[in-house]
């Protein structure tokens, strides 16, 4: 099959219904409890963390895909679950898109994070060098905080003038604490960065709808007309493409994005070869 035409078809048929209903709880409650009057937090307890964090359980792989960061965020994701997983559920039945959908979201996830590890690496390692300096209190661990500071780019208001004193007094203890202080919380801040949203998922999604029926036409800004092939291919390689540039300031889960496009192909192949009468 390579344009949809629906024949019997749900608008809203009940898993993507249900999905869109418990995103919107979640980001209610988001919202709703929070604040530095309240203890709990919905980010550290469902939000994904680094294997290295301390924020981390395993449950996270399955609930970061119902929060979001704000209204734009849930409103793209919903939309592309709405407008491309309808026409998948609708096709596969409701028990079907549901595991395609869980699973691409838990692909994306451990993909993410295999990625996220590989790059925290070299921290946690002069992390865990810097703080066994510091623990046995001996002079090295003045070259530790120096390796750390340029190797992972800290900057304080006179980091030069803090180098060259540290260096020409190794045993203050009173520097060498502040700046172990200060590192710690740079690395805590950057180990328990958290990862939220279900563009793995619906990203998986995309490639799925792009796969069967890429010469479906969508409307950019409901005016202009492209194939869906087109649309995913442009859009995985600007994916692809980010991910690898890896620029500073990209707070954007680039690797959860192919991940989640990657695992939803191979799905739907798999599935193709093995069931004919359900794919075309």
């Amino acid at each position: 099959m390579t344009e949809f035409r629906p024949s019997r078809f749900e608008i809203l048929p009940p898993i993507i219904k249900n999905l869109l209903i418990i995103n919107g709880l979640f980001f209610l409650a988001q919202n709703t409890i929070s604040g530095p009057t309240v203890t709990f937090s919905f980010e550290n307890m469902f939000a994904l963390h680094a294997w290295q964090s301390p924020l981390f359980k395993p449950w996270q792989l399955i609930t970061h895909m119902f929060l979001h960061g704000d209204f734009g965020h849930i409103l793209g994701n919903m939309f592309g679950l709405w407008m491309f997983g309808s026409v998948l559920e609708n096709l596969w039945g409701s028990k079907r898109f549901l595991t395609f959908y869980l699973v691409c979201g838990l692909g994306a996830a451990l993909i993410h994070l295999l990625f996220l590890s590989w790059e925290f690496m070299p921290m946690v390692k002069d992390y865990a060098a810097l703080a066994q300096a510091h623990a046995e209190g001996t002079a090295a661990q003045g070259d530790a905080i120096v390796n750390f500071i340029y190797r992972h780019n800290l900057r304080f208001d006179n980091t030069e003038e803090l180098v060259a004193y540290l260096r020409a007094h190794p045993g203050s203890n009173e520097l060498t604490s502040r700046l172990f202080d200060e590192i710690t919380a740079f690395y805590r801040n950057n180990i328990d960065t958290a990862t939220i949203g279900a563009s793995g998922a619906v990203f998986g999604v995309l490639a799925a709808f792009v796969y069967l029926f890429p010469n479906t036409y969508l409307y950019i800004y409901f005016l202009i007309p492209v194939k869906a092939k087109w649309i995913g291919l442009l859009y995985f390689g600007y994916e692809l493409f980010e991910a690898i540039r890896n620029s500073a300031g990209d707070h954007v889960a680039r690797w959860a994005h192919v991940g989640g496009a990657i695992v939803g192909l191979l799905i739907v192949i798999t599935w193709n070869k093995s069931n004919k009468k359900t794919f075309y």
